[in-house]
């Protein structure tokens, strides 16, 4: 017989065998123990009841038609049964035109489309069986779906074929794909997407082609579970170039070599990233560079970010955009804000470790810069919205509300300066331990405010009367304004910016301003604060000195044109409208449609450009337009 040592203990080799089993039972038990499950509140911005039946799966058979500005084909819907009992299963459209649905893909059923409601859309209400796994759902698009852009050829970079994107966040997935869209509830999906021709490729946020398929036709795999909003589809004439074995750009063909130039750093991007957070759960981590209608800076749709053509400035200074939808891929992708009141969890995490990606990549002064940009436009929007509004809580109340009004710059940055509160409370080394764990307990899942708080307080707080002092958790999440005990902000780099815009101020002499190795964002922090009592002949100094009017660099094109508005410096009007007929992102579209609307010249200027132009912006760029000057 074999006998074997267990510490001071010798056993029979039998003996030992089975406490080796059972300890190895024990351990899988302990390691298949699912992760902390939260219960959420109702998603007021869905139909959906998942209480009943929850989406789990999505398989998508569409046919893309540029003609008449539509997506047809079939959505299989898979399911599972919370309540036994359920007759229907309940699903969000808008604008979608159903024709016909069948149980398991073989059963006709009944059906009903319930009356639109504001902001949201349709209900569709489908009669299921005890035995229902899936539906399969006939229909489609709305050629005017808020969440596609259609473009011709002409507003595209190579102007010779057409191109489609979608935008679903925050709601919009409904006006493309019958689905359960809410943020809380995630389902893996499949896809086969027919394109008319061979020059046309088909991106989604899936598992992606890197060559044209001599068929027309591509075919997607999106094993992870996502939300809705985070399901997306591109069409138009594109290349592929690899930056390194899991990262890379698409793009239009002229844009291709000008792109990788600009984002040849991804795969270092992701690699600090994992070294501060945990592992890259997505596999691959492409972007694809849009036309520039697309009406925000980046859209972090898993393994594929969509993003704008603005942030090509040549210098890779803004591609902090980059490092933000990275981030994503874990704050907001891999655990998920509840519902869209919620949006500050999705958002504050992600400037955070946007700027923690810089801090690693460039310096501390680099993401110093960054933050005092964005505690800047922060104190912007505060100012707009109003210190004692309640939209500027970090948990919103958006009842019968578009949830869109909830992306501000209190979520990104009410929300960042909240989280750095935190870290200089306990310390870098323990909020990033912090961190780490809750990526790694709620991955795959959705968080809401209340459960956020609940394990802030039991992982950070641990009943410590000082610390919860110091933080003021309430204040910063359900108190309105900004609290008082917000970070400070110093940037050595922006203080010699500061340093400049005092000898402009008393000598007004650019040409002897130390402005050589300036980055984008310090000529953005010396545009924004350029004294309101300049004079025309100032702006045509400067201008002529730096070029603003026709910089090409979108960010202080439009810090400039602010100032241009304001002072009638007529110089740069064409300028200006060149600028809003071929840049669609609301970030840019917003402040300089709000500036010329206080002015009645202006005004009827802007009016002008936006009926030329607005055809060429997404919908929910219309609306904000529409909205600023006055317009249904």
């Amino acid at each position: 017989m074999l006998f074997v040592i267990f510490g001071s203990n010798v056993l029979p080799m039998k003996l030992f065998l089975y406490f080796s089993v059972l300890l190895g039972l024990f351990a899988c038990q302990e390691l298949s123990k699912p992760k902390q499950k939260m219960i959420t509140e109702k998603d007021i911005h869905s139909f959906a009841n998942p209480q009943n039946t929850t989406m789990n799966h999505l398989n998508l058979d569409l046919k893309v038609d540029f003609e008449k500005k539509i997506l047809s084909g079939k959505a299989t819907i898979y399911f599972e049964k919370n309540n036994p009992n359920s007759t229907e299963l309940i699903l969000d459209t808008d604008k979608l035109v159903i024709k016909q649905i069948w149980l398991d893909g073989n059963e006709e059923t009944t059906f009903k489309l319930e009356k639109p409601v504001l902001h949201l859309g349709q209900s569709l209400h489908i009669k299921i069986k005890p035995t229902t796994k899936s539906v399969v759902v006939e229909y489609e698009t709305s050629p005017d779906a808020p969440a596609l852009q259609w473009l011709e050829p002409e507003q595209t970079a190579g102007k010779k074929y057409p191109f489609l994107f979608s935008q679903s966040q925050c709601i919009l997935a409904r006006s493309w794909i019958p689905c359960q869209d809410s943020p809380g509830i995630r389902f893996s999906y499949n896809a086969k997407i027919q394109v008319p021709n061979d020059s046309l490729m088909a991106l989604m946020s899936a598992k992606n082609p890197v060559k044209f398929s001599p068929n027309n036709t591509y075919e997607f795999e999106m094993k992870q579970k996502i939300p809705a909003y985070l399901v997306a589809l591109a069409v138009g004439n594109i290349e592929f170039s690899e930056i390194d074995a899991r990262t890379g750009v698409y793009a239009e063909p002229s844009m291709l070599e000008k792109s990788k130039k600009e984002f040849e750093e991804l795969g270092k991007m992701v690699d600090i990233a994992e070294k501060i957070y945990g592992k890259y759960e997505w596999e691959r981590y492409d972007l694809l560079v849009l036309p520039p209608s697309f009406p925000f800076g980046g859209m972090e749709n898993p393994r594929l970010t969509f993003a704008t053509p603005t942030i090509i400035a040549g210098d890779k200074s803004l591609t902090s955009l980059v490092a933000h939808e990275l981030a994503h891929s874990w704050s907001g992708n891999l655990v998920t804000n509840a519902t869209w009141n919620d949006f500050w969890l999705n958002e504050g995490f992600t400037v955070y470790f946007e700027r923690r990606i810089m801090e690693e990549l460039y310096s501390k002064d680099y993401a110093e810069m960054l933050a005092l940009l964005g505690y800047q436009d922060l104190l912007a929007d505060v100012e707009e919205i109003g210190a004692n509004s309640k939209d500027t809580k970090l948990h919103l109340d958006l009842r019968q509300r578009n949830p869109d009004e909830g992306v501000t710059e209190i979520a990104y940055e009410k929300g960042y300066f909240f989280l750095r509160r935190i870290e200089e409370v306990i310390g870098r080394e323990a909020f990033d331990k912090f961190v780490k764990n809750y990526f790694s307990t709620f991955s795959f899942q959705s968080m809401d405010t209340d459960n956020f708080v609940k394990y802030l307080e039991k992982e950070v707080i641990k009943g410590n009367e000082d610390i919860a002092k110091q933080i003021r958790m309430q204040d910063w999440i359900f108190g309105v304004g900004i609290p008082d005990n917000c970070p400070k902000v110093r940037s050595v780099l922006f203080e010699k910016v500061d340093s400049a815009l005092v000898d402009w101020k008393k000598y007004k002499k650019a040409d002897s301003l130390e402005t050589k190795n300036w980055s984008s964002h310090e000529w953005l922090h010396f545009l924004r604060h350029l004294p309101k009592e300049m004079t025309i002949e100032d702006m045509k100094i400067l201008d002529k000195a730096f070029g603003f009017t026709e910089s090409g660099n979108s960010e202080l094109q439009a810090a400039w044109y602010v100032h241009c508005i304001h002072k009638h410096y007529t110089p740069a009007y064409k300028a200006l409208e060149n600028f809003l007929m071929s840049v669609g992102r609301r970030k840019f579209l917003t402040p300089l449609y709000t500036a010329m609307s206080k002015y009645p010249d202006m005004k009827k200027m802007a009016i002008e450009i936006y009926g030329k132009a607005k055809k060429g912006y997404h919908s929910l760029a219309v609306m904000k337009t529409n909205e600023i000057l006055g317009l249904k």
